[in-house]
Order: structure tokens, then sequence, then C-alpha cells
């Protein structure tokens, strides 16, 4: 996949984090919120809001990498 060149916003990542949270982990859900209560370089929203896009398609081993993945930026 090609990288994107688009900044989302912080408005775009809490809008598809709440498109997604019905079929994420509970636990990674309510992580992720708080993970957003902070100051998030752009880099990390632009990360963030392309883990959780197509979550609810993607394959169950691809959902657990992306739960990986989020679990490892949320966690720092």
């Amino acid at each position: 996949m090609g990288k994107c060149t688009i900044d989302h916003s912080y408005g775009d990542v809490l809008a598809k984090l709440e498109d997604q949270s019905d079929f994420m982990p509970d636990a990674l859900v309510q992580k992720t919120y708080k993970f957003l209560q902070q100051t998030i370089s752009q880099e990390a929203l632009n990360e963030l809001f392309h883990l959780l896009k197509k979550y609810d398609l993607a394959t169950d081993s691809e959902r657990e990498k992306r739960n990986q993945e989020i679990e490892n930026m949320t966690g720092r």
C-alpha cells in the first residue's frame, strides 16, 4: 500500500474510532480514546486513522496485526 499524503484531523480520527469501535476489543477502544486526549503528532494521527480505516472489513489476522500496532502506539 502506498503512503497516504492526506493529513487527517483529530476529528477525522475520532469519528473513525467511533465508527469502528463496535468491531474492536473494548479495552483497546478505551485505551485509544485515552491516547487521543493527549497532544498527538500529525504523523501519529495519520497512522492511527489508517489502522482504523476499514477495520470492520479486515480479516481476523489483519485485525490482530492492527490491534498490536494500535497497542504499541497507544502504550507510549
